[in-house]
């Protein structure tokens, strides 16, 4: 897996790069094969951040990652 830090993930925001992914809880999730982050946003939510802190007002828990595998971690 590889160390990316939060300037590099910034850059995957779907804007930027074709990349989309994003970091919790210290590793990173590609998540541009679904279609609830079309174009690095889902909601209030973008893409290329930790959204670590912003789960905890989600609608949802942290089982939403278990669709996606972990690619790397966040430095």
């Amino acid at each position: 897996m590889i160390s990316i830090s939060k300037n590099q993930l910034a850059l995957r925001n779907g804007q930027d790069k074709p990349e989309i992914w994003i970091a919790y809880k210290g590793k990173i999730y590609d998540v541009g094969n679904s279609r609830l982050w079309k174009n690095g946003k889902h909601y209030e939510h973008w893409a290329g951040q930790d959204l670590t802190e912003e789960l905890e007002n989600a609608p949802h828990n942290e089982n939403v990652f278990d669709k996606f595998e972990p690619i790397g971690y966040l430095i």
